[in-house]
């Protein structure tokens, strides 16, 4: 019989192997942070590893190599011509094109954004750089922030960008944005941004820091001085590579325009009308796109993107040194794809791959432990937000309904949904299923302030194989043999239109719907 004294102390071992059995004995994890890159007009092609094109991006090779990458993730449209307005809405809430209210730049209180989520599991939720929605909905996604950019003060100049201090009431007045100039002893200061500063890209290195070298060095100095004990979110939103396509002259020094090779799908014009040939993208160049209008355009394309992939390697350098990297998700994206020469055009204004809407995803760091692998299982955008909280097992908000990824990067299933659907106003739609694509244009009206109401656009139907013409070069739609398979898109694309909600009441302001004209 055991005396007094031993039997407690037997009662104290049955207890210790107990809470180590059942994990109290253990340090409870610490949740993971996140680090949400996302760039601007980044086409999938415009990373070496992804595109292999002569494009410098060491910095954003090696997120690959270090992560995992999928090769068919797409921006679903939009309802406007700044395509980063819906892109953004639909990263920040999970939903599709069609659950945004309107064009995107509100984000209705009932859709809970990555943000708002994050903070509720404890998490401190911080942003940096461009900014496209409503201030409320700023402001209740993060706890804190610096150098926004994007809010009503803009000059269309990398050099000379206006930028707001981080604002807990969200206004962010015009009269409150400023920008950074170099002064006579090249020390950046501040400057009040002039009521009659000219729009354009005036500026150069000489003038002031680049909006990447801003973005990234808030960035580092927020990583260096992090000590909370709370895991962080940080949504790192850049403006580059989108033009003004400014860089530094070293950079531009890397890139000669006579020794640019023009990818298989460039045009000196659109064959056709597409219903919206002109706007503020596609004027950045005369027509027609000569090759050597083109090359340059590509050119200094590539120098702000080597300048980007220099600033991202400053930021996952800040964050190794933080002590932090071990325990972070890196997360890179782009927003939209960009033509720049591709089909004749020079805009996203279009759900061609590479000319409006693939874009890369990178999921990358320490955390991830099946390094280089690629995916070709299709995905969104919006299937950026419920992959993090599945990651992080942070339960995904009931709005969402963009599908999570992690069963794909966990090598349990090869594919999430084994179709896309894309839109652009009313002109264009594209049902993406297996190998093929088929795109769909229609004439239909339209109307501008200055002009009223008018009809743009054509009736086309266009069939590419993705798989072996990647820069859809070649139409396949008035080959006989194909006129079966264009029947059954077709068809699958109308129930895929109705499934999703595809019209125009579903879209807060629209007044043309695509289905009117089809």
């Amino acid at each position: 019989m055991l005396s007094q004294s031993n039997f407690f102390k037997h009662c104290i071992v049955i207890l210790i192997v107990f809470f180590y059995a059942t994990g109290f004995g253990q340090e409870k994890k610490t949740k993971p942070n996140i680090l949400l890159i996302y760039t601007d007009d980044h086409r999938f092609s415009g990373i070496h590893a992804l595109g292999d094109i002569d494009v410098l991006t060491p910095n954003m090779d090696s997120l690959i190599e270090d992560g995992v990458a999928f090769d068919n993730t797409y921006l679903m449209g939009a309802f406007t011509g700044a395509t980063c307005v819906a892109s953004r809405a639909m990263l920040l809430t999970g939903t599709n094109l069609f659950q945004l209210q309107g064009a995107g730049h509100t984000i209705p209180k009932e859709n809970k954004t990555i943000g708002e989520t994050f903070q509720e599991q404890g998490y401190n939720t911080h942003m940096i750089g461009k900014w496209h929605q409503d201030g409320a909905s700023l402001k209740r996604s993060f706890t804190s922030g610096d150098k926004i950019m994007g809010k009503g003060v803009y000059l269309v100049d990398h050099f000379r960008m206006p930028f707001y201090d981080w604002d807990k009431a969200g206004e962010f007045k015009k009269e409150d944005a400023y920008l950074l100039v170099y002064n006579d002893n090249g020390k950046v200061v501040r400057q009040t941004v002039s009521k009659d500063a000219k729009r354009g890209p005036t500026g150069t290195e000489k003038n002031g820091p680049h909006t990447s070298e801003v973005i990234a060095k808030e960035a580092a100095s927020y990583l260096n001085k992090y000590k909370s004990k709370k895991p962080f979110l940080m949504y790192l939103a850049f403006h580059a590579p989108h033009d003004p396509r400014q860089a530094p002259q070293e950079y531009k020094d890397l890139y000669k325009s006579e020794d640019i090779q023009l990818p298989p799908s460039y045009m000196a014009q659109h064959p056709f009308d597409n219903g919206h040939m002109f706007l503020r993208d596609e004027e950045l160049a005369p027509w027609p796109r000569t090759p050597e209008i083109a090359k340059q355009q590509l050119a200094d394309y590539y120098a702000i993107i080597t300048h980007l992939d220099t600033q991202i390697g400053k930021v996952i350098k800040a964050l190794k040194e933080s002590g932090q990297f071990k325990n972070t998700l890196i997360v890179l994206s782009g927003d939209s794809g960009l033509a720049v020469g591709n089909h004749g055009l020079m805009g996203k204004q279009n759900i061609y791959d590479e000319d409006g809407i693939h874009v890369p995803l990178v999921f990358s760091g320490n955390l991830i432990k099946n390094k280089g692998e690629r995916y070709d299982a299709f995905s969104y955008i919006h299937d950026i937000f419920p992959t993090i909280c599945d990651f992080t097992n942070i339960e995904t908000p009931a709005t969402v309904s963009g599908k999570s990824l992690l069963p794909v990067i966990n090598n349990d299933v090869n594919k999430v949904r084994d179709y896309t659907y894309h839109a652009y106003r009313q002109f264009q739609r594209a049902y993406r299923k297996g190998d093929y694509k088929l795109i769909e244009y229609v004439r239909a009206k339209d109307s501008t302030t200055n002009e009223g109401e008018f009809e743009a656009g054509s009736r086309v139907t266009q069939l590419f194989n993705i798989k072996s013409d990647p820069w859809e070069t070649q139409d396949l739609s008035f080959f006989p043999k194909y006129r079966t398979l264009i029947l059954e898109m077709r068809t699958k694309m109308k129930a895929k239109a109705l499934e999703l909600g595809d019209k125009k009441e579903n879209i807060t302001g629209e007044k043309y719907d695509f289905w009117d004209f089809y």
